[in-house]
């Protein structure tokens, strides 16, 4: 042991004598997430009034998560089966993946090999949800697409969508969409921006209940998209998040997807149950490609894999099998469509309820219409951010800057409060 005079005569080192100085010291404080930053609000709020339209996730007409009942039945199915925790391939669990198609494709798809004289044949992955199967697809379009890594999305679109693109190498530019005279789609706009993009330019599509608007091309109009594209030698890129969760139908709003393959479109997909099967924190997506034959199917298959192999490896197999059995249970999948029905519904009620206490309640003077014509989750109210602040402020009503709703956190309860709080918001 050091002696008290040794010890005080230990000097320091040169390192030890200077301040320290962090390898992370010029990391840059990033900004908060526009959604998430909301939700931390909201909670910080000690009003009773307060109300959360910032989150994307269904919330039942008390407010609360709702998990579906054909899912939590399936949870017993798989129990009973004393399933085990092996991994899955690296694409996925099959049964999830053959019924993830079919459900998307139609069952009875050039796509999904029922026919031998195939149009195309479906390579397709498991992925981490909706982003994950976007991510994919993004490093899958920069590895191999043999032209141009353009991609165009509509204006506005999903914030992710910017990110995930462009961090996979891609170019990105956006294409009109959204009319703000209108609350509406701008058709003519977009239609011009998708014919002037160069040829060859991969188009990012919402298959249904665009993300942030609320609003969805008609199928007259779906019809003049796809033959721009097609003219244009354009590749089109769905991003299908709401199936069945927009509408109530699942062949509904697989209306554009399915159009577009029967258009001889070579399509590529990302697909969530996220919404439409309420495993938000399960991540289950999945990732698809049309090919032109098996031998292709076969060589876009083993791309994929050694795109996912040093992402994450291979993907978590519980929510996975809780579609699976939904899907490939006849009595579960009959009572799942019920309930996505009824969750469809419950949104489309509050949209009804929401514009009829703006004009008829407050009467106010303003155009509404937007409220009923938009479609799925959410709504594009048509606020400024000056009104957001607001709205926020004076009534405790908390939603992201562009004015978007979240319509699945409006209940009878506090609907009427909502109106009167637009209504006062918006008046002058």
């Amino acid at each position: 042991m050091l002696s008290t005079i040794s010890r005080a005569s230990v000097k320091p080192t040169q390192m030890a004598s200077r301040a320290f100085v962090s390898t992370w010291n010029a990391v840059p404080q990033g900004p908060p997430d526009a959604i998430l930053g909301v939700t931390e609000a909201f909670k910080k709020d000690t009003s009773p009034n307060k109300m959360n339209l910032g989150v994307g996730a269904y919330r039942d007409d008390g407010g609360k998560p709702y998990v579906l009942s054909s899912v939590k039945k399936a949870e017993r199915l798989m129990l009973e089966k004393n399933m085990d925790k092996e991994y899955a391939g690296i694409t996925g669990v099959p049964s999830f993946t053959k019924a993830a198609g079919a459900l998307a494709y139609g069952d009875n798809s050039p796509v999904i090999g029922q026919d031998r004289h195939l149009i195309f044949q479906l390579a397709i992955a498991q992925s981490i949800s909706g982003t994950g199967a976007l991510r994919m697809g993004a490093e899958f379009f920069n590895a191999w697409y043999p032209h141009a890594k353009n991609i165009i999305v509509p204006n506005p679109t999903w914030g992710n969508h910017i990110p995930i693109m462009k961090n996979a190498g891609l170019s990105l530019e956006k294409y009109t969409y959204f009319d703000k005279q209108t609350n509406g789609l701008n058709i003519d706009g977009m239609l011009e921006d998708i014919h002037k993009a160069p040829k060859n330019t991969i188009v990012l599509l919402h298959a249904c209940a665009h993300n942030p608007t609320g609003v969805d091309p008609t199928k007259e109009q779906w019809d003049q998209i796809s033959k721009v594209i097609k003219e244009r030698e354009h590749f089109a890129f769905f991003d299908m998040a709401y199936q069945g969760f927009a509408s109530g139908d699942c062949t509904r709003d697989a209306y554009a997807l399915r159009k577009f393959v029967d258009d001889g479109h070579q399509v590529v997909l990302a697909q969530s149950f996220a919404k439409n099967m309420g495993l938000y924190g399960e991540r289950v997506g999945s990732f698809s490609v049309a090919c032109a034959d098996a031998e292709e199917k076969a060589r876009v298959d083993s791309q994929l894999k050694i795109i996912i192999r040093p992402m994450y490896s291979n993907p978590p197999i519980h929510g996975a099998h809780i579609v699976s059995t939904v899907l490939n249970t006849p009595e579960l999948k009959s009572e799942w469509l019920g309930e996505v029905k009824t969750m469809a519904d419950r949104i489309i009620t509050m949209r009804n309820k929401l514009r009829g206490h703006l004009e008829n309640d407050f009467g106010s003077k303003k155009s509404w219409n937007h409220i009923t014509d938009q479609i799925g989750m959410f709504c594009y109210s048509g606020m400024t951010p000056q009104q957001v602040d607001k709205i926020k402020s004076d009534w405790h009503v908390y939603l992201t800057q562009d004015g978007r709703i979240s319509m699945a956190g409006i209940s009878s309860a506090n609907v009427k409060y909502l109106a009167e709080a637009i209504h006062n918001v918006t008046k002058d």
